[in-house]
């Protein structure tokens, strides 16, 4: 899956972390090399933005959010930095391709054209890391949108084309096939994700939209929404909630 217009920022500093902290309701200024998915909230506890932060170094973050939001989380960013925080943020959103390796047999293709140890003991879930493809730098993600296996592939825009051959002319032993955000809709909607601007927008809670599991209430620190976002956990029951129905029948 071709996702590179998806909007990425790099974070920088040495307030990098507390800001980002400050902003979303899931912990992720930990250990490096981990991917946090997490909701940004306002004062009233809805969310403004559904993003991944991925903690790259001490002060190095990677921000990646649909392209739909990526002025608004850019001014968010901006908007809840304090004068005295020593921290950058840049849009690298051209300066990246993004090519997506999803589905059951993606590691045995991810293992073929680059030597790092991609194993579930060497790579596990929500790993992320510099790995080499076609003598190409690319900043590997384990994380999927779909509900299967797969990796997100950051790769340097000059490098793309290149890299991009290489996982085809490698995936016809796997059967590769290309898919469309359509495929991708379909399939993120079977596994019950969440898709900011179809299922939820800024009307919405974490508790409501069924991502409590997306808040670390017990984080150093406090988070913009903390207090609302924690007598909706505490509130039984929910006066709103968005569920998913399985429909047995096939033929409707």
């Amino acid at each position: 899956m071709d996702m590179s217009f998806m909007s990425k920022f790099m974070v920088e500093g040495p307030d990098a972390g507390n800001l980002l902290e400050l902003i979303s309701a899931n912990r992720v200024d930990g250990a490096p090399g981990v991917i946090t998915y997490t909701q940004w909230l306002n004062s009233a506890g809805t969310i403004e933005a559904d993003v991944t932060v991925t903690k790259l170094d001490q002060g190095r973050f990677w921000v990646v959010v649909t392209d739909t939001a990526h002025r608004h989380v850019e001014t968010w960013m901006r908007r809840n930095t304090a004068r005295q925080m020593r921290v950058s943020v840049s849009d690298v959103t051209t300066d990246y391709a993004q090519i997506n390796i999803q589905g059951p047999l993606s590691r045995g293709l991810m293992q073929l054209v680059s030597p790092t140890d991609l194993s579930n003991e060497g790579f596990p879930f929500r790993t992320a890391r510099e790995i080499e493809i076609d003598s190409a730098p690319v900043l590997c993600i384990r994380m999927t949108y779909l509900g299967e296996l797969g990796y997100e592939l950051h790769i340097p825009t000059q490098h793309a084309v290149n890299v991009y051959g290489c996982l085809v002319e490698a995936g016809g032993q796997f059967g590769l096939r290309h898919a469309g955000l359509k495929a991708l809709a379909s399939l993120r909607i079977e596994k019950g994700y969440r898709d900011y601007g179809h299922d939820i927008n800024n009307t919405d809670g974490s508790v409501g939209a069924g991502l409590s599991f997306a808040v670390d209430l017990d984080k150093n620190g406090e988070f913009i929404g903390r207090d609302v976002v924690a007598r909706q956990m505490e509130a039984r029951p929910l006066n709103r909630r968005l569920v998913q129905v399985l429909i047995t029948d096939p033929e409707p």
